[in-house]
């Protein structure tokens, strides 16, 4: 039996908050979670500043490919902020 294929990690930092300054924090990394369907509609999926996830404009956002390790540590972090 296969096992699930596990996703890659995905960010992006925010470069644009002026309409979510609460929601959102400038220059920031955030965590970008699977939604191909709003990526259809211009906006990605990001965990904000409250902890949960939402739909934000993508073009608030700059995608960025993160080293391995520095991938891994972030999840890591991510993962033990929300147990």
């Amino acid at each position: 039996m296969k096992s699930p294929k596990r996703t890659k990690a995905r960010f992006a930092i925010c470069v644009n908050n002026g309409e979510y300054p609460a929601a959102l924090e400038l220059h920031k990394v955030y965590r970008v979670l699977p939604d191909k369907e709003a990526e259809q509609d211009g906006d990605l999926r990001v965990v904000d500043e409250s902890g949960e996830d939402y739909l934000y404009p993508a073009e608030c956002f700059v995608s960025v490919e993160l080293p391995s390790k520095t991938a891994r540590a972030l999840s890591a972090s991510f993962s033990s902020a929300t147990s």
